[in-house]
């Protein structure tokens, strides 16, 4: 069963698969040791692609005559022997049906529907040609290898056509990929439904297009193809045309260029590529079909009995002459669908001579039946293209390093979004899934496609903070020294002795010290470091305040003891003061120890607060004990403000009360400030917020206590006297 003539005029391929036919007939007769005594013959039916036809032929040859006449044989000639077809899926189903019936041997060389591998269906059916499953597979794998998620499909509404969709579609829902579209190619219909067809690919963003049809299928949707213009689309053809010589032809080629198919085996035929060489229309007068095959061959036209050649549209061929040399155009030994012909010819040729040859007990009968074995012919993989460049066909761009797949709900899976990937977390790959957490001691880069080391922040001598606060506490510490120095040269004047000139000298020693504690907030937080440095501030903070509230209890005795009967007297002198000083230093001292022993503070590297830096803090331990023992400096100082504040309408030119009123007013004022900016300060600035605190008090206190005194001691001496300090003159009217 051969289609030559039925479709779009002369098919040269189908009648070169004829020709395979015949010639492997004629190689099969004149071989005297395969079939002795027996000669073969042949008997050509053209189905023309239609399972009508297909019906007729397959009836006519069991009826043996030219009208059918079901379930008897009226041809007189030799028996049939077997049936070499159809080349179409469909038109083998329905023979193979009829035929399975009288069990008479039908092999195909081109029908590849997975269906008719079932024995129980088609028991007499075989075939020189892999099955569909094995190509969809191989097609499958081809849209996978180049990395297309985005295919688009188109099939035959035949059984060729229709399970090789099943198919493909399984196999590449199976791989990863999607289906932008399914769509049949109606043969039915003399424009197999081409326009809708072309308005479903130029509507897809599918840039490849999987096609499973045949040839003569295909071209008329090429053909409106070409006439919408429509571009940039790769095909992937089937067997049934990835090498068809119709397609091959001028008008195809800018459409298809960079097609990718599979292709049936092939295989040399030397001899059958002479024996096609050697035909012409003079030698085989007989051939009905030979006149038509050189005029397509050869692009040329037979003269008509007044040798004029009939023009063929607005086309004028060159008139044949016969004398055309076939070698010259077909020279090719290697075939494919011609090979498959050939061997199904040579099948029924060594299973008549194995049946001639038969040896009772021993084959090849079995139960009375004959044990048919063709030979296995498998795909060797798809025939690929090479390319330079591979195009892409997604529904959705590729997500790149740094962001993951988000899937659309109401899309298909390969239709998806690229989101960011979230703050701590990288992808680095193309299409990730989803993305990975890096170590904690990395953090992703700015496209977060790799993790990289964090960097490490604590206040250090090189950051600018730290460039700044450490020289000025430095030069801050050498204030007291200097104010202590000025005291030590006048203590025998009246001012400096009416200070108090040994509390005086402690509390400047105290404020040396709470200059140089700041410096233990700055640099990488040690162990040791973190362990002492909020301890020493608030014991060398306790200290200050405590000898600021001895001094002021101070005046305050020293005032109300010269009133005539006054119990305040016996208080008077340096004990009092001291007990206060060591009573206060004492109870901080109680407080911090509690802290060190139960929560002592450690070293942290904090990950969290800010993103990609690791902070090097001190953790404090327990938030409660910072806050209590700072909570106590506090007290002390309120406790100085109250009492220095109540004292500061006690008659003398120089009362002492005044400055530690407005010193204290300044302390309190500072770290009333540090407590928001503190709780709202992140990393090293935090730190730095305390570092500053601790410099501003202090300089609260040199200012407002020490400053003017010195000021006068150096530069006005003249109020450095008994009388002056008597009189009632303002001392803070320097002018």
């Amino acid at each position: 069963f051969w289609n030559c003539l039925c479709f779009l005029g002369f098919s040269t391929e189908y009648y070169q698969t004829m020709q395979a036919l015949i010639f492997a007939v004629e190689e099969i007769n004149s071989d005297p040791e395969l079939l002795p005594q027996y000669t073969l013959g042949f008997q050509v039916f053209d189905s023309c692609f239609t399972l009508r036809k297909a019906a007729h032929g397959t009836l006519s040859l069991l009826s043996g005559g030219r009208k059918i006449t079901p379930n008897y044989h009226c041809h007189k000639g030799a028996p049939v022997a077997g049936i070499i077809g159809d080349s179409g899926s469909s038109q083998s189903i329905l023979m193979a049906q009829i035929l399975g019936l009288y069990r008479y041997p039908q092999i195909s060389y081109f029908a590849t529907s997975p269906t008719l591998s079932d024995r129980n269906l088609f028991p007499s059916f075989f075939r020189t040609i892999p099955s569909d499953e094995f190509q969809m597979r191989g097609l499958a794998q081809l849209v996978s290898h180049f990395n297309w998620s985005w295919v688009g499909l188109l099939a035959s509404d035949t059984d060729y056509g229709q399970f090789g969709l099943q198919m493909i579609k399984q196999e590449i829902v199976k791989g990863g990929a999607c289906v932008a579209f399914a769509e049949n190619i109606r043969t039915n219909h003399p424009d197999r439904n081409a326009p809708h067809l072309v308005q479903v690919i130029r509507k897809s963003t599918a840039k490849v297009v999987i096609v499973i049809s045949s040839d003569f299928d295909f071209v008329i949707v090429a053909d409106e193809l070409l006439e919408q213009n429509v571009s940039g689309i790769t095909w992937i053809a089937s067997e049934a045309w990835a090498t068809s010589e119709l397609l091959s032809k001028e008008p195809y080629k800018g459409l298809l260029s960079g097609t990718v198919g599979v292709a049936i085996r092939r295989g040399q035929m030397t001899r059958f590529t002479k024996y096609i060489n050697s035909l012409s229309p003079s030698e085989n007068v007989n051939d009905l079909f030979i006149k038509e095959f050189w005029e397509e061959i050869f692009n040329c036209k037979w003269l008509n009995r007044d040798n004029v050649t009939i023009p063929l549209g607005n086309e004028t061929r060159k008139a044949c002459t016969g004398s055309e040399k076939l070698e010259d155009l077909l020279n090719e030994e290697y075939h494919r669908v011609s090979l498959n012909v050939y061997t199904a010819v040579y099948a029924f040729a060594w299973a008549l001579h194995s049946w001639l040859n038969c040896t009772s007990g021993i084959g090849p009968f079995y139960l009375g039946n004959l044990k048919w074995q063709l030979p296995c012919w498998f795909l060797n993989g798809p025939s690929v293209q090479c390319f330079q460049i591979v195009p892409l066909s997604k529904c959705s761009p590729s997500c790149a390093a740094g962001f993951r797949k988000v899937m659309v709900p109401s899309k298909a899976l390969c239709c998806y979004e690229c989101a960011r990937c979230p703050q701590g977390q990288i992808s680095n790959q193309t299409d990730a899934v989803e993305c990975n957490p890096c170590s904690w001691d990395t953090w992703p880069n700015q496209h977060r496609a790799k993790c990289i080391a964090r960097t490490t922040e604590f206040l250090s001598y090189e950051d600018d903070l730290g460039l700044i606060l450490a020289p000025v506490s430095i030069l801050s510490s050498l204030v007291p020294l200097v104010f202590w120095g000025v005291f030590v040269h006048y203590k025998k004047t009246p001012i400096v002795r009416a200070n108090n000139y040994s509390l005086s000298c402690l509390l400047l020693l105290s404020l040396f010290l709470c200059f140089l504690c700041s410096l233990g907030f700055i640099g990488y937080p040690q162990p040791e470091k973190c362990l002492l440095r909020q301890v020493a501030f608030g014991m060398v903070f306790a200290l200050c305040i405590s000898c600021v509230l001895a001094k002021t209890i101070t005046v305050v005795i020293a005032f109300n003891a010269t009133k005539p009967g006054s119990r305040l007297r016996k208080w008077t002198g340096v004990r009092l003061p001291y007990f206060v000083i060591i009573l206060c230093t004492f109870i901080q001292f109680s407080l911090c120890m509690i802290w060190l022993i139960f929560y002592p503070p450690v070293p942290e590297l904090n990950t969290e607060t800010k993103p990609g830096i690791i902070i090097v803090s001190c953790n404090e331990g327990s938030p409660t004990a910072f806050w209590c023992m700072l909570g106590y400096l506090g007290l002390l100082a309120t406790i100085s403000f109250i009492v220095a504040f109540l004292a500061r309408r006690l008659p003398d030119s120089f009362n002492e009360a005044k400055l530690i009123t407005f010193s204290m007013l300044a302390f309190l004022s500072v770290w009333v400030s540090f407590i928001p900016a503190y709780l709202s300060a992140r990393g090293m600035y935090t730190v730095a917020m305390e570092v500053f605190a601790i410099l501003s008090s202090s300089w609260a206190v040199v200012g407002c206590i020490f400053v003017p005194k010195c000021f006068i001691v150096l530069f006005r001496p003249n109020m450095n006297s008994r009388e002056h300090l008597m009189g009632k003159r303002n001392i803070y009217n320097f002018s």
